[in-house]
């Protein structure tokens, strides 16, 4: 009976494909991250340590680290100064909670919404996601971690992969003002997944 047997093949080759291009996707990522650290015009590293640099840490492709969360927007939310490691305060507003599952627990996460960029056209649906987590200190930034988002054309779920997460400009430049990760903005797991960052000893 050679039916049960296509079946489990068929879905296994999907899935097989499925992870080949979460990972490619990823791939894409890094080698645009690393792309524009070198690029003079885009890169937070001044020329001395842009001429050093090489390309990010990141942790091993997973893709457990990317999850499939329901998004509760939050109505009408009021827009506030988010406080900076600088003197810059940028306003956000809370978009609302981005709820998922992970390693077999539940987390909630804020996600927020920049007065600047959604007035412009290429932004408009960009969501914004600070975290901190259990490798801060670590095996990552200490000052926690960013991620990118794109509101969702359709429904109510957003796709979040930590393996795109990435440090705040001040990492590696104090120069710049960052974005301080809110306190309820933190996971209380390591998430072994994005730009790894591990401090130099002096």
């Amino acid at each position: 009976m050679r039916f049960p047997f296509l079946l489990f093949f068929t879905s296994f080759s999907l899935l097989a494909s499925a992870q080949t291009n979460h990972k490619q996707d990823v791939k894409n990522f890094q080698v645009e991250l690393n792309a524009e650290y070198k690029d003079s015009k885009k890169s937070p590293l001044d020329a001395k340590s842009r001429k050093k640099f090489k390309k990010h840490d990141f942790f091993p492709i997973d893709s457990v680290y990317r999850v499939t969360a329901a998004l509760n927007i939050t109505e009408n939310t009021p827009f506030f100064k988010m406080p900076t490691t600088g003197d810059r305060l940028p306003q956000y507003r809370k978009y609302g909670d981005i709820v998922f599952t992970l390693k077999g627990n539940s987390y909630t996460l804020p996600v927020y919404q920049s007065y600047d960029l959604m007035r412009l056209p290429a932004y408009k649906d960009y969501l914004f996601l600070p975290f901190t987590d259990l490798t801060n200190g670590n095996t990552s930034y200490e000052g926690g971690r960013y991620i990118e988002l794109r509101l969702p054309k359709t429904g109510n779920t957003i796709v979040v992969d930590f393996n795109k997460a990435y440090n705040p400009y001040c990492a590696y430049n104090l120069t710049y003002s960052c974005p301080i990760v809110p306190a309820e903005n933190h996971l209380d797991l390591h998430i072994d997944s994005g730009v790894r960052y591990l401090k130099k000893k002096n």
